[in-house]
């Protein structure tokens, strides 16, 4: 039997006779068969490929078959600007067979959300933050609501996986388990991740269900790319902006300052822009979103805000200044473009500096091999054991040790804490007032009330760091965005510009008891900070592949000229040493230059561990190498190098407690305050150390 024919009659009709499709795709048809064979499953396909059909057909058919009493289906996005995105298409999906579907988020209307909790839709689509909201609110009777859950469908999983948010989001999952009398099946979809197996397992927590990867063979697409140099940013934006005229673009880039910058250069060239990041007003975002959708000629310049699977319609280009740390970013970003029949996805990179030309060629390389990173996972998320600790007993009125262990046991991000570190974890929160033992059940503290319970713990819920920021208002009181703090402290009122949303503004007002800043429109501004610094790390395999570029003497295909040109002046640079697959020593000014090209992480580790074993030296590590300056010469760096690779070094606990000690305490979450200093040390280490990693370079000759 096919696997259409396996569907619900009444849905087989509706996909002929409502969708018009006379058809499923190869990922369709192996998700139907998954799905309705009861696993738990991750669904690969290129963006635009058919993912959330292949997810829905088969899910809607089982609720045909066995309609669910109230709420059936959870489908969770990542971002509230998906869901919005995708709550017409699942619309269509659901009222073709006579179901409803309910979009719940943070602007949701209460009146509608009370309709939803009297009538609740067969299909909830919502983020992880706001299930917890339904957790914890006295108004959600959550165990007669998810009481007949089946089916939870995760849309880009990747970007949840290995991070807070995705820890955050397998608890409340967990949570939900416990409350339906379902093992729920679960179903993540993505376009681009190296580990599918492992994703799958994260995403299966405790569920017993089989498991399987649906990852049909893609047909072969042709790709249009090109890397151009541009060491002037007016020229930049010239040849951006010629690029741009006349079609619908995206401009990726690599951060909120870079596309204020990008934005403006662009516009005084003629070309109409709209500007999309985290600090543009969700008016001025929509509007973007809209406008462009609509069939508006414009450049969209944007942070990863829009690397998802956020429709914005029918793409022309996709521009990217610099480059992406990942591969996977780079083929989200690129498979924006080439869905209309006669066109190829395509990407420009416009680089200002010969190491992105080389980043972006790396790239390229990496995908063309078809690799992509795997997408870590985490087993001792600390930050999010403290925040579920906070929420189970805000939720709960209070719950017991026991519990809260039993609950953290089966979380795959905590699968790494032993119950004796958890019960040191919960002392700790006892004596510095987190949490408090109220008749054998744990409840908040004074310390957690001061700190998340104003506005109904409205900042409780979100498990990655907000700070605090201004409101940036124009005429008609119009918002326009959001600034830091410490950028609105060096404002001056009547005086001071910037840029924010593409446009120039000067200060009118400074209002800081409504932490708000008046603007009105100004021919020339300056490019905002937004604070908050930590190192971007880029990983070994993209700087070994960085390292292969260099040593090479191809010129590839994709190279303008002028970046074609920059190649060749840094590969001459480089001769002697990229060519070595073994790291190598060698002299610069004033310092010995370690060569390994082995990433961030590790080349901090590296010098780490050459300060525990060497002399009185000042090192710095980059993603491309260690130097050691004030050393009295190359046998000294070389004899503290072999002692590296002899391994005494990284069995030495010892040592590695004390490098963790002197780690610079860089803020990763907001609950990272409420941790014990050794579980704050580890969550540090974490980030910034890779030893294990530096290890398997040195054994392996690096």
């Amino acid at each position: 039997m096919s696997a259409f024919a396996r569907l619900h009659p009444r849905l087989q009709e509706a996909i002929v006779a409502r969708l018009g499709w006379t058809s499923l795709r190869p990922v369709q048809q192996e998700a139907t068969e998954a799905l309705l064979d009861g696993h738990n499953a991750v669904v690969l396909a290129p963006t635009a490929g058919g993912k959330t059909e292949a997810s829905f057909f088969p899910t809607l058919s089982q609720l045909l078959h066995d309609e669910p009493e109230g709420l059936g289906v959870l489908y969770i996005a990542p971002l509230k600007a998906l869901l919005n995105n995708q709550a017409h298409r699942l619309a269509v999906l659901t009222r073709m067979v006579g179901l409803e579907r309910f979009v719940w988020h943070g602007d949701t209307p209460t009146s509608a959300r009370n309709r939803f909790l009297r009538e609740p839709a067969t299909v909830l689509m919502t983020t992880p933050e706001s299930l917890e909201v339904m957790l914890v609110s006295p108004r959600v009777n959550d165990r007669t609501l998810f009481g007949d859950l089946r089916t939870v469908i995760v849309d880009e999983v990747h970007a949840l996986a290995g991070t807070d948010r995705g820890a955050h989001f397998l608890s409340v999952l967990e949570r939900l388990a416990d409350r339906s009398r379902h093992d729920v099946q679960r179903v993540g979809l993505s376009a681009t991740v190296g580990n599918p197996e492992a994703i799958l397992g994260w995403l299966s927590g405790s569920s017993e269900r089989p498991r399987v990867v649906v990852n049909p063979p893609a047909p072969p697409a042709g790709r249009e790319l090109l890397v151009v140099h541009r060491d002037e940013p007016e020229l930049l934006a010239r040849d951006a902006a010629r690029m741009a005229r006349g079609g619908k673009s995206l401009f990726f880039c690599q951060s909120r300052a870079t596309t204020e910058s990008v934005a403006e250069a662009i516009r005084r060239a003629g070309v109409m822009v709209h500007v999309h990041h985290s600090s543009v007003s969700l008016e001025e975002r929509q509007l973007a979103e809209e406008q462009f959708h609509a069939g508006s000629q414009a450049c969209i310049v944007c942070t990863s805000t829009l690397e998802l699977g956020i429709d914005v319609g029918d793409l022309d280009r996709v521009l990217q200044h610099q480059a992406p740390d990942t591969v996977g970013s780079f083929l989200q970003r690129m498979g924006r473009t080439g869905r209309r029949p006669g066109t190829v996805a395509n990407t420009t990179f416009f680089c200002d500096g010969s190491e992105a030309v080389l980043q972006a060629a790396a790239l390229i390389e990496l995908a063309r091999e078809r690799w992509v990173e795997d997408v870590p996972v985490l087993d001792r998320c600390w930050p999010v054991v403290v925040h579920q600790l906070l929420a189970m007993a805000l939720a709960e009125g209070g719950i017991e040790a026991s519990e809260a262990w039993r609950h953290v046991s089966r979380v795959p991000d905590f699968s790494g804490i032993s119950q004796p570190e958890f019960e040191r974890l919960l002392q700790h929160l006892l004596e510095t007032g987190g949490l408090v033992d109220v008749s054998g059940r744990l409840a908040l503290g004074p310390v957690a009330e001061q700190r998340f319970g104003r506005r109904n713990f409205m900042s409780l819920y979100a498990v990655f760091e907000s700070p605090a920021a201004y409101k940036v208002v124009g005429a008609g009181d119009r918002p326009i965005g959001s600034l830091s703090q410490s950028f609105v402290d060096r404002l001056v009122e009547r005086a001071s510009t910037f840029l924010l949303g593409g446009r120039a503004w000067r200060v009118l007002r400074l209002d800081h008891s409504d932490r708000e800043v008046r603007v009105e429109a100004a021919p020339r501004g300056r490019r905002p900070t937004w604070g908050g610094w930590v190192p971007q790390f880029l990983s070994l395999e993209l700087c070994q592949a960085m390292r292969r570029v260099l040593a090479s003497d191809q010129v590839p295909p994709y190279l303008h000229e002028s970046a074609a040109r920059v190649l060749g002046d840094v590969r001459q640079e480089f001769e002697g040493i990229a060519n070595q697959e073994r790291g190598v020593l060698a002299e610069g000014e004033g310092e010995w230059r370690w060569w390994t090209f082995a990433g961030g992480r590790i080349n901090s580790t590296l010098k780490a561990a050459l300060l525990a074993v060497g002399g009185d030296w000042k090192v710095v590590a980059d993603n491309f190498g260690v130097a050691v300056r004030q050393a009295d010469g190359r046998a000294e760096v070389s004899e503290a190098i072999a002692r590296l690779r002899v391994g005494e070094v990284w069995a030495d606990e010892a040592l590695w407690r004390e490098v963790r000690d002197g780690l610079p305490q860089y803020r990763l979450s907001k609950f990272q305050d409420l941790l014990p200093e050794w579980a704050q040390r580890e969550v540090v280490g974490g980030f910034l150390l890779d030893v294990e990693g530096a290890e398997r370079l040195l054994e392996s000759g690096g």
